[in-house]
């Protein structure tokens, strides 16, 4: 059985609920895997972070972002912490998925290539397409939605000028997914966040406009794009504009009753699902020759 590792880093509001994403999307793949989890901060059942560099091979490793804190990314409470997991990565996996901000920290050490600060958060599901053929496209079509959320990117001329493979992109999004081999790893980055579940970017939403309605952030939160049906957009709008002028309690509650019944069907996550069933696919693979290759 494959063991995959997934350093879950996402802060302490979110860490469950990402736990839970990917524990369904690895629950309903037709190849099964033993996942080990890490976390850098103590959580219960998860093991400790500087346990994974200790460890001599996982075949595969998945590694979450998280809510970005500096400006500069060398500057974040972690850089020397994922700079460590990046190259223990190289040399001991066969292939790692790095998501969101964990693959701009890692397109930085490996690379030099510096996000770029967008004009405001990019949130919402955007239309990508596929760009080449690649195992981990196997049987997808050809343009699909993904979920996206944060607030830099890594531009697209700047990946493709170091090396990096663009596999699907979006026009309002930029590059999604791309991979590069790196060691006698294959890494695959992820701008998006297929492994959202249907409510996902409803909670960041949720969680955006309740601090500011508390005061903890100055401007109101843009909706997310192509995500909530037409009435629940159009009923947020109409309350976003009230809420700029009056920050009430009772703006607080409508704003949750309207988003607890919006229809969000999570059309991705279909797609999602044959991604890293795909991914799996392809550690097995090589798995398979890595143990081909300690036998001759």
């Amino acid at each position: 059985m494959l063991t995959v590792g997934i350093l879950n880093n996402m802060p302490d509001a979110a860490v469950r609920s990402t736990e839970r994403q990917f524990r369904a999307l690895f629950a309903n793949a037709r190849r099964p895997a033993r996942l080990r989890w890490f976390s850098f901060d103590p959580r219960h059942g998860y093991e400790p972070g500087g346990e994974l560099w200790k460890s001599d091979w996982l075949d595969g490793l998945v590694v979450t972002g998280t809510e970005p804190r500096a400006r500069l990314l060398r500057d974040e409470p972690y850089w020397d912490s994922a700079v460590k997991t990046i190259e223990w990565a190289a040399a001991h996996t066969s292939s790692t998925i790095w998501s969101c901000l964990a693959a701009h920290a890692a397109a930085l050490h490996l690379s030099g290539v510096e996000r770029r600060p967008l004009p405001a958060k990019l949130c919402g599901v955007f239309e990508v397409a596929k760009l080449a053929d690649h195992p981990l496209l196997a049987n997808t079509k050809p343009r699909w939605g993904v979920p996206h959320s944060r607030f830099n990117e890594l531009p697209p001329q700047d990946l493709g000028a170091r090396g990096y493979r663009i596999l699907t992109q979006s026009e309002q999004a930029g590059a999604d997914t791309f991979v590069r081999r790196c060691g006698v790893s294959l890494f695959v980055f992820m701008q998006g966040h297929p492994e959202y579940d249907a409510r996902a970017l409803m909670r960041e939403y949720r969680r955006d406009v309740l601090r500011f309605l508390a005061g903890e952030r100055s401007e109101y939160p843009g909706l997310p794009a192509n995500y909530f049906d037409p009435s629940t957009h159009a009923a947020l709008q109409e309350l976003r504009e009230r809420a700029v002028l009056d920050r009430s309690a009772d703006t607080m509650v409508e704003m949750q009753n309207l988003i607890g019944q919006a229809d969000l069907p999570g059309l991705w996550q279909g797609t999602a699902a044959r991604l890293y069933e795909n991914w799996l696919d392809l550690l097995a693979a090589g798995t398979t020759r890595v143990m081909a290759g300690a036998a001759s």
